[in-house]
């Protein structure tokens, strides 16, 4: 019996309005606002300038410490009673650091939205940090983190950020630290970071029915207390790239699986190819119907799953390809991947292809926005970048209208064979041998 499996067609794309952005500035600071009429759940996150890229050397994952320790209580109330009148409102903070921003946030409904505000005030701009707290808050960081780490995957992600950016830059280091830099963390450390970039005013971001919000308020709530003023952005970093291909050993004795890290630096985020590029990965290996999927997949069998992506900041991006496959098709897997990326770059797309990934991409889009957090998130999208206030109205059409003929020539442009940075993290006496006689570039240990 013959099974005979037919991918079913894209359906008709539905209609999608992204809300009106509001930005109101309000004692020192910038309110950035969405009005969703009918929402009686609200969202406001104070986002600020105070991401891992302003963390000192040796202290990666500080911002991570403290957005742990806010939590821990704040000058007028120690950890219990603070967590009391959180959830006397129903809500909780949502506190998180990545490159480019900390963010502080609530949900809560509409008519308590103020009174939320003030708390994420209170914890944002007078943290207790007792000495005692934020040594245990950054004790288990460091205890999750060996845990982590001891997992497949963290040691290649580190080893091949190094080799694009250099690990004597902070983007050249994992964005959540390591283990060591993590324990290295002080006291003074947090403090420190706090007074520095914590009491500016920052932007706040507030997503919900706005007929039940005083803006205004909100501001002077966020605002009233800040210090300082928002310090400057500093301009994108260049697209720096290798002209030959390297591959990057991390011994992991007795696995019985090799970790894949392929990657080579592109543009930031707010680069104007950014659509063109992220079709062109969804293509490649941004999706299970994917180039790579299938190949490394469905035909050879060497994965349960392989993708790629452009990840980009405010200042940096950079194109990488994750797997894992059996050690004895290392080699092979590696010659595949690298092969379909060669040529998606010097073939293009298909419009075939192409009308799945703009359906895909443009639903996925309708789908994410639809909750006034992801709208909230949005909108910080929009600050961080400095992004147009039409941005997202106008990014469904952009995804649904890019040509093959656009797509391909970004896939020309930003994607580099030859300047990848290969990394396999697994048994090098098993695969030493073989990734040396694969051709695939200069062998190098990981440092």
């Amino acid at each position: 019996m013959t099974i005979i499996a037919q991918r079913p067609e894209a359906g008709a794309a539905r209609p999608y309005r992204f809300p009106a952005v509001i930005r109101r500035a309000v004692a020192g600071g910038q309110v950035v606002a969405a009005h969703l009429p009918g929402h009686r759940l609200a969202v406001a996150t104070l986002l600020l300038d105070a991401g891992a890229g302003r963390e000192p050397a040796g202290r990666e994952g500080l911002a991570g410490v403290l957005a742990k320790a806010l939590e821990e209580g704040t000058g007028s109330r120690d950890s219990a009673a603070y967590a009391l009148a959180l959830e006397g409102l129903g809500t909780e903070l949502f506190v998180s650091a990545d490159w480019d921003s900390f963010r502080v946030g609530v949900q809560v409904s509409a008519d308590r939205l103020g009174a939320a505000v003030e708390l994420l005030t209170e914890a944002v701009r007078t943290p207790r940090l007792e000495p005692a707290d934020v040594e245990r808050v950054r004790d288990d960081e460091a205890t999750a983190l060996r845990m982590y780490w001891a997992n497949p995957g963290p040691r290649a992600d580190a080893a091949l950020r190094a080799d694009l950016f250099g690990s004597d830059q902070r983007h050249g280091r994992p964005m959540g630290g390591d283990p060591n830099s993590v324990a290295a963390v002080t006291v003074d450390d947090v403090v420190e970071f706090h007074r520095a970039w914590l009491t500016r005013p920052g932007t706040l971001l507030v997503a919900g029915d706005l007929d039940l919000i005083d803006l205004d308020a909100l501001g002077a709530a966020a605002f009233g207390a800040a210090t300082g003023e928002s310090p400057p952005v500093d301009p994108p970093l260049p697209v720096a790239l290798r002209d030959r291909r390297r591959v990057v050993l991390v011994d992991r004795p007795g696995a019985v699986q090799s970790t894949l890290r392929l990657g080579h630096p592109a543009p930031h985020r707010a680069h104007p190819d950014y659509v063109p590029m992220s079709l062109a990965s969804t293509v490649l290996g941004g999706a299970f119907t994917s180039r790579l999927n299938h190949l490394i997949r469905e035909v050879r069998g060497y994965t349960y799953g392989i993708r790629s992506d452009f990840g980009m900041s405010r200042r940096f991006g950079r194109f990488s390809v994750s797997s894992s496959v059996q050690t004895g098709v290392t080699a092979p897997a590696l010659i595949d991947t690298v092969g379909e990326v060669s040529r998606t770059q010097a073939e293009g797309v298909t419009e075939d292809e192409l009308t799945v990934a703009r359906s895909w991409r443009a639903g996925q889009l309708s789908v994410e926005l639809q909750t006034p957090g992801a709208i909230a998130s949005a909108l910080g999208t929009l600050v961080v970048h400095g992004l147009p206030d039409d941005y997202h109205a106008k990014l469904r059409e952009q995804l649904l209208s890019a040509t093959v003929e656009q797509v391909s020539a970004a896939a020309a442009n930003h994607l580099q064979a030859e300047g990848l940075t290969l990394v396999v993290e697994g048994d090098a006496a098993q695969i030493r041998d073989e990734l040396t006689a694969s051709g695939l570039g200069e062998l190098l240990d990981a440092s």
